[in-house]
């Protein structure tokens, strides 16, 4: 594994929710996407989109019924087919393979922070910090993704400066909620990665 790798590694265990469809090609290879549904220890669960290319698909046909395991990386990209650019969070597949295990959820990041962190409170009154790591990838690229601390880690965190290298672990989570539009409200699903650790690289 080299370092590129080591930026960026997610390990699912979970149900598919649906069935793959076609999603885009990129360099003449052939991507198909597909929900899986990764339940919580509280109950809850996280509804994610796997991202795959087509040789894995067809060495692996994936049923509603069988529990999988998918290890990757996170992606992101800007969507441009509804209004205004949205960034869409997906799960690069590397290997998928069928499993007895429990339910997993595990994200290991090392990026930039390249937003100002925002320090809030949930109406609960939990503190909570919005961070926006870049993770470099392959041929000059990178990945922003969307990440929240809690508690001491927030209030730690919302000192930290744009350029601030970090190194992060968590999971991957969605999250309902309810935008207001000229025609009135839409359901959207925002994702995001929680961090049950996450620390500044000296």
């Amino acid at each position: 594994m080299d370092e590129m790798d080591r930026n960026n590694q997610v390990r699912l265990v979970g149900v598919p929710a649906g069935r793959p469809a076609y999603s885009h090609s990129s360099r003449g290879i052939d991507f198909f996407s597909f929900p899986l549904c990764v339940q919580r220890l509280s109950g809850n669960s996280d509804t994610l989109n796997i991202l795959l290319r087509r040789e894995q698909l067809e060495a692996l046909e994936v049923e509603e019924r069988d529990k999988l395991c998918v290890v990757g990386e996170v992606r992101s990209f800007n969507s441009r087919r509804s209004t205004g650019a949205r960034l869409v969070i997906t799960v690069l597949a590397r290997e998928l393979n069928f499993c007895d295990e429990e339910d997993d959820n595990r994200v290991f990041l090392t990026g930039t922070l390249c937003k100002a962190p925002v320090l809030r409170s949930t109406p609960m009154g939990r503190e909570i910090c919005d961070l926006m790591l870049a993770v470099n990838r392959r041929y000059g690229r990178s990945d922003y993704l969307p990440c929240i601390c809690w508690g001491l880690s927030a209030r730690e965190a919302a000192r930290w400066e744009v350029g601030t290298r970090l190194e992060l672990e968590g999971r991957l989570q969605s999250r309902n909620y309810i935008k207001m539009t000229e025609t009135g409200p839409v359901e959207k699903t925002a994702f995001e990665i929680s961090a049950i650790r996450v620390g500044r690289i000296e």
